[in-house]
């Protein structure tokens, strides 16, 4: 059976073949967004209909295509353009092509990411964290999840957004605060890290203690501090992820981690995260949206028969 999976939640363009062995794609990634300090929607879904195509012939030929058995697209959660077009297109190949649909749940494919280099067994604790989802899960058997906890605000890849845009780094936030990062000091500004009941997470303070730092800085000590600010903010960022991940090895007694979504491909994140148990991540390419993720999911749900009619809609506020 051969899956062909499409991604378009955000501002990442993906097509993806795989067959329960095999695994081809490509992604197109939105560039244009830097200098706007983040995502623009419509910009996002006018560059997504650019690109489907061009990605679908590059990934395969003509001859290629009606060997195809499953089409699937990713439904939601995103943005709801964006979801639209990828979600249409996908659609409108299964209908001339008279092959079943799968929408797929963004989340529950970063969960399968963990699938692609691994032989991941279950259970184990699953933390997804990125831009838009910060969720600490268990993962009972693949395609049936125990949520733990998430963010109450705040997602920590938004944090990292909102802050490198406050300090000058730009957009994306992940990579650029981890760079400065390694010339700061984590220590020099002691932010708030926050430790809620239970197993939810907070980022709101932290982004709001992030703003009043900066503001009281002279103008020259906004450019030398950068590194500083970039490291204190990081190392409180993930603190608060290892300790709600360290609660929940002890507490549930699973000591298998899945690290997923953008921010799992923080360095600082992943090193920490080792002193807990047995760590599993996605290599960074596919820690960041991709049709591949989507294809392996679609491939699941395939394999049990479960499909969806073509009239299903995008839902940009989709939960696990």
């Amino acid at each position: 059976m051969k899956v062909l999976a499409i991604e378009t939640s955000c501002d990442e363009t993906g097509v993806a073949v795989y067959d329960g062995k095999n695994l081809r794609d490509v992604l197109y990634s939105q560039r244009v967004h830097a200098r706007f300090g983040g995502v623009v929607p419509e910009i996002a879904s006018r560059d997504h209909m650019r690109k489907l195509l061009p990605l679908l012939h590059e990934l395969l030929s003509p001859d290629e295509l009606p060997a195809i058995d499953v089409i699937a697209a990713t439904r939601g959660p995103g943005l709801i353009g964006s979801l639209l077009v990828g979600l249409g297109f996908a659609k409108s190949l299964a209908y001339a092509l008279k092959k079943p649909f799968i929408g797929v749940n963004h989340l529950e494919a970063h969960i399968f990411s963990l699938k692609i280099e691994h032989e991941m067994e279950t259970p184990f604790v699953c933390l997804l964290v990125s831009g838009g989802h910060t969720i600490l899960m268990v993962v009972e058997e693949w395609g049936r999840y125990k949520i733990l906890g998430e963010t109450l605000d705040d997602a920590a890849g938004e944090a990292f957004d909102k802050v490198s845009k406050l300090i000058g780094l730009g957009y994306p936030g992940g990579p650029a605060i981890e760079k400065a990062a390694e010339e700061g000091n984590p220590r020099a500004f002691p932010f708030p890290t926050p430790d809620l009941p239970g197993y939810d997470m907070s980022y709101s303070g932290l982004k709001t203690a992030v703003l009043y730092t900066y503001q009281k800085l002279s103008p020259q000590e906004k450019i030398d501090k950068i590194p500083d600010l970039a490291a204190s903010f990081q190392h409180h960022a993930v603190e608060q992820l290892i300790l709600k991940l360290k609660k929940a090895v002890k507490e549930t007694g699973i000591n298998r981690i899945g690290l997923t979504g953008g921010v799992a491909a923080n360095k600082l994140l992943r090193e920490w995260a080792h002193e807990l148990g047995e760590v599993f991540y996605p290599s960074r390419r596919y820690c960041t949206d991709n049709a591949a993720m989507v294809a392996l999911t679609a491939y699941f749900y395939a394999q049990r028969g479960e499909f969806h009619e073509l009239d299903v809609r995008a839902d940009p506020s989709l939960s696990l």
